[in-house]
């Protein structure tokens, strides 16, 4: 009896085992769930085998049914997927199925993406685009051509090192003009003397035309651009403005106040007059003008433009309105991308009490 009772029980120990083996690869190849058909077409199936994995999201979702070869030479592989059903609700018609290797060496699987909320739904018999991962011998053969460029690159700086030690000796042994230039004290110093006399000339050339300026036959033609003195033109410049809040703000149009779009030459000087009525009746602590031009033209050219152009403005307010003048400053901007192509004159007027600061004012004495 004893005997009979093991022998049922092996035989059911058997059994039961045997059935969870067919549950575990039935359930691996998907024969008790819901599936539908799923396609996708590579150039290379990169050693991929037939009931090799199909992973979504990195779970085991599918299983590869088959490999079809393409019918022409230079088609493409199609792979032939079994899903799971419950894998409709985020594969989409934008998904990619991309052939992957478990670990560096290990057996290949396919790893479809997530789709997107706007693209159609999958059905039974889709196909979607494939992309074949690199292949280890792909990736073998590009690091040669890696290693070859390299190895170029050494020689090529070996080569050049050669050459450069080659310069070198011929410099020390005092061959060429930079060999006798670093060899020949007396050639060094006769250039550095002649070096020294070109600054010298470059100096006295700069003064010379800063004369010419107060020539009597030449001071028409810097009046011509509304100046004559390039001293001036910062005497009473200002490198940033106040930092407190303007009491009043006056603009104006450069194209109705100089003669032309080149000169510093006031051509309606009764337009400043509102503002010179309001320095010379209202306190002020501070007043700065301001004047930018345009991006057309040559940059310090502008600088310079724009220096005059405040200058003379201050001078014509002071030459006719009682303020105190030592309020009263320029700001040159040069170019200024926020200007308009003819450039702006603005003045800045601040309450009592607003100075510019001392560190501001130091920059321009």
């Amino acid at each position: 009896m004893a005997r009979t009772i093991r022998l049922g029980i092996f035989i059911v120990a058997t059994l039961t085992i045997l059935a969870a083996g067919v549950f575990l690869i039935g359930d691996r190849q998907l024969l008790f769930s819901s599936t539908y058909r799923l396609t996708a077409d590579f150039k290379n199936v990169s050693g991929l085998n037939g009931g090799a994995e199909v992973r979504v999201g990195g779970i085991h979702k599918g299983t590869v049914k088959g490999i079809q070869l393409p019918t022409a030479p230079g088609g493409a592989m199609t792979v032939m997927m079994t899903m799971d059903k419950t894998t409709r609700k985020v594969i989409r018609q934008d998904s990619v199925a991309a052939i992957e290797t478990e670990g560096l060496l290990g057996s290949k699987f396919v790893e479809i993406s997530f789709g997107s909320d706007n693209s159609p739904e999958v059905h039974d018999g889709s196909s979607i685009q494939g992309m074949t991962a690199l292949d280890i011998s792909d990736l073998m053969k590009k690091t040669d051509v890696i290693l070859d460029t390299t190895r170029e690159t050494l020689d090529n700086i070996r080569d050049s090192s050669v050459e450069f030690r080659d310069i070198a000796t011929k410099v020390n042994s005092g061959q060429g003009s930079v060999g006798a230039l670093v060899n020949d004290r007396k050639l060094y110093e006769d250039l550095h003397q002649a070096t020294a006399e070109a600054k010298l000339g470059a100096t006295a050339f700069q003064e010379n035309m800063e004369a010419l300026k107060h020539n009597f036959f030449l001071r028409g033609f810097f009046k011509d651009r509304g100046y004559s003195d390039l001293a001036k033109l910062t005497e009473n410049e200002i490198q940033q403005l106040p930092s407190a809040p303007m009491m009043k703000t006056f603009n104006f149009d450069p194209k109705k106040l100089f003669d032309n779009g080149n000169t510093a030459k006031l051509k309606n000087s009764s337009i400043l007059d509102e503002a010179g009525h309001f320095l010379e009746n209202n306190g002020f602590g501070a007043a700065v003008i301001v004047v930018s031009g345009g991006m057309k033209g040559d940059t310090d050219t502008m600088r310079q433009l724009t220096e005059a152009r405040a200058m003379v403005i201050r001078d014509q307010l002071v030459k006719n309105f009682r303020m105190n003048d030592t309020h009263l400053k320029t700001m040159g901007a040069g170019k200024s991308a926020q200007a308009p192509n003819d450039g702006l004159v603005e003045i800045f007027v601040y309450a009592p009490g607003v100075s510019v600061p001392d560190e501001v004012a130091k920059k321009t004495n």
